[in-house]
């Protein structure tokens, strides 16, 4: 999607890409504004479990769950079976993220305050390659994919992938 400024004739001036050169600038970002971009609360960077390293730890308290954000710097082929990693490591190791929460907020949480079925994997590139986009067409997929684009006037966006529109699960 091109952007233009209009300048004081009407006439359109075209606002080029900046892009990322380091998937960091995308984390950075992103975790600063996450309660404004995504409506999330910010657990904790860099969270470590077993031999898996989360780029952020996110939870939402509309639906009571925990998000997995992962950044990636340009087209990356592993999104989707890390997805499914990652959500495997949250659902066998529970425990280990209401602790994590639990360390690092003023707030609590108990075992029966997650509704562990809202849990998703969030995905966050400045593009997909055209498989990850199909491979995200099911109506229950818990994993998201959110191109993010920077731009030379100081503006950026972040644009969910949407699906097809499937009716079928998983």
């Amino acid at each position: 999607m091109a952007l233009f400024n209009i300048d004081n004739k009407d006439n359109l001036e075209k606002i080029k890409e900046f892009p990322f050169k380091l998937e960091k600038e995308i984390q950075s970002l992103t975790e600063q504004n996450l309660t404004t971009v995504f409506g999330l609360d910010f657990v904790r960077s860099e969270f470590s479990i077993g031999n898996f390293r989360l780029d952020t730890l996110a939870f939402d308290k509309e639906t009571s769950s925990f998000v997995i954000i992962e950044y990636k710097r340009d087209k990356n082929f592993s999104v989707i079976d890390q997805g499914y990693a990652y959500l495997s490591l949250m659902l066998n190791n529970k425990a280990d993220f209401i602790l994590e929460y639990n360390e690092n907020n003023k707030n609590t949480l108990k075992r029966n305050d997650i509704d562990w079925s809202q849990s998703r994997v969030v995905f966050i590139s400045p593009s997909f390659t055209s498989y990850q986009k199909e491979a995200i067409n099911f109506k229950d997929l818990p994993i998201e994919l959110w191109e993010v684009k920077r731009y030379s006037n100081k503006t950026i966006s972040y644009n969910q992938i949407q699906t097809s529109g499937s009716q079928e699960s998983v």
